[in-house]
């Protein structure tokens, strides 16, 4: 083909795809002068679409190029950097200086000792045992652990990857609300099973709890957490869009494909503490398992309600353990009012919930679990600091496993494949590496909260309290916790 034929080609080529793209003008062109629901489009065709293409890229390019290292929300740039590092091994080391502003208010400072603990000196951090009077008691081993992530708001690869990080890391994983799936079991991690309003997993033909499916789960978990609420929609059930119901989804919760499964705004068969009381005692007399609650605090009525009715009855019917969610926790879809506006943050539930809980005599007899935005390892020495026994976190290791927060979970068309079953988009997630990326980041986290402690010259974490840090309340100044949030005096 010579010079000139490979031209005219050329040309031939190009006024066919000016012609299909004067014809998609013409297209759009029409669309726009007759559609009635947008007036810049009626007002200005085929260009008015532009501002709904910029609005919606806003999201995504202010992350990189127009936010500040530690100011963008739900989670900054410097956060999701430490997060990332740490995933791959590489470790939180910086150089020159601190981005961190040490005069903002709520920055969290820790009480650095005179003469810290010689390395030689140091202890691993001990286990703590979750439910020791019951038939199967739980040892969990360390402090960090993941939250609640469902499989359906998860993809299968990124639960298998979380499955196999947890379990070379030696920490537990909780399934969510969603049922227990294949995907849970194959990284041999512990596991403790949520059972949300809709008791996907454990419930029997008409809905309800059952006791034949308690005993079958439970051969394979290690803990229950009875889910009353989540910090990103207190009031709400769990929804996982149609769009993200599939065949399998479906099959492991029981219910139509491709509709929106929405779980009742809380337990039925629970109207008041007596009623929650009766389920822990119930599921914990069928299982041998240590059983536990996951609420959210609006004040603090409903903690002392609730030990109150504790106390009347006998610390037998406790909760083993209560899994506080802070009203700035996270989910895969919320109304944006709920996540907005209801709920106390972590930073003031958790020690209303320990203060109560050491007033009533039940700080012992009940585990505290912090869960809400503690993806750091300094959140999490503060949750240790204010009382937490343990924290986990969900939004951490989606961030492990390469989540860019383009706030796209609920919509099927995550870019990572961490929240979404698009085959083509899972590729992307290779669950050999994912997984190790999650056992880096949860060892890293451990090893942190333990390195701040020894800076505070104690031998392991659980030994902090909370004159151990502060917190600046505007710039040249900061207070100690425990002047903030003075340890009460127990009620006789």
């Amino acid at each position: 083909m010579d010079a000139l034929n490979i031209f005219n080609w050329i040309v031939v080529v190009l006024g066919w795809m000016a012609g299909l793209v004067m014809v998609a003008v013409v297209v759009m062109f029409v669309q726009d002068v007759s559609q009635k629901q947008h007036a810049v489009r009626r007002n200005f065709p085929v260009i008015g679409r532009m501002r709904y293409f910029l609005e919606k890229q806003g999201d995504y390019f202010r992350q990189y190029f127009f936010s500040n290292e530690r100011e963008e929300l739900p989670f900054n740039r410097a956060t999701r950097n430490w997060v990332y590092r740490t995933a791959k091994n590489i470790g939180g080391t910086i150089g020159f200086g601190s981005t961190n502003d040490l005069r903002e208010p709520g920055t969290i400072l820790f009480v650095n000792a005179a003469y810290p603990v010689l390395e030689e000196e140091l202890q691993p951090t001990p286990a703590l045992v979750i439910g020791p009077d019951c038939d199967k008691p739980y040892a969990a081993p360390e402090i960090f652990n993941i939250s609640g992530m469902s499989y359906g708001a998860l993809s299968a690869p990124a639960i298998r990857a979380l499955s196999r990080g947890a379990a070379a890391a030696g920490i537990w994983m909780n399934t969510g609300e969603g049922g227990m799936a294949p995907f849970h079991l194959e990284g041999g991690c512990d596991l403790i099973f949520q059972i949300g309003t809709a008791k996907y997993g454990v419930r029997d033909a008409d809905g309800h709890l059952s006791d034949a499916r308690l005993r079958e789960v439970s051969e394979h978990v290690r803990a229950f957490e009875i889910k009353l609420a989540q910090g990103a929609k207190p009031g709400r059930g769990g929804v996982l869009p149609a769009v993200k119901v599939n065949k399998e989804v479906a099959r492991i919760r029981g219910i139509p494909v491709f509709q929106t499964s929405n779980s009742p705004n809380r337990h039925p068969e629970i109207k008041n503490d007596d009623d929650l009381l009766d389920m822990i005692c119930r599921i914990r007399d069928v299982s041998g398992r240590p059983v536990g609650i996951k609420l959210v605090l609006g004040g603090d009525n409903q903690i002392r309600d609730l030990a109150e009715t504790i106390l009347r009855r006998g610390p037998d019917c406790a909760p083993d353990f209560i899994t506080l969610d802070g009203g700035d926790g996270g989910t895969g879809a919320a109304p944006q009012v709920l996540a907005d506006h209801v709920g106390l943050p972590l930073s003031e539930s958790l020690p209303i919930l320990v203060d109560v809980l050491l007033e009533s005599g039940l700080r012992e007899r009940i585990r505290v679990i912090a869960s809400g935005k503690l993806v750091t390892s300094a959140h999490v020495a503060w949750a240790m600091c204010v009382g937490a026994d343990f924290a986990v976190t969900a939004r951490g290791f989606m961030f492990a496993l390469g989540c860019i927060q383009s706030l796209q979970c609920h919509s099927d068309t995550c870019p990572t494949g961490i929240t979404t079953h698009n085959r083509h988009l899972q590729k992307g997630l290779v669950v050999e590496n994912k997984a190790e990326r999650v056992t880096h980041y949860a060892r890293w986290m451990n090893v942190e909260v333990a390195r701040l402690a020894h800076s505070c010259g104690l031998a392991h974490p659980r030994e902090f309290m909370r004159h151990h840090a502060r917190i600046v309340q505007h710039a040249g100044l900061s207070m100690p916790l425990d002047k903030l949030y003075p340890y009460p005096i127990r009620v006789k």
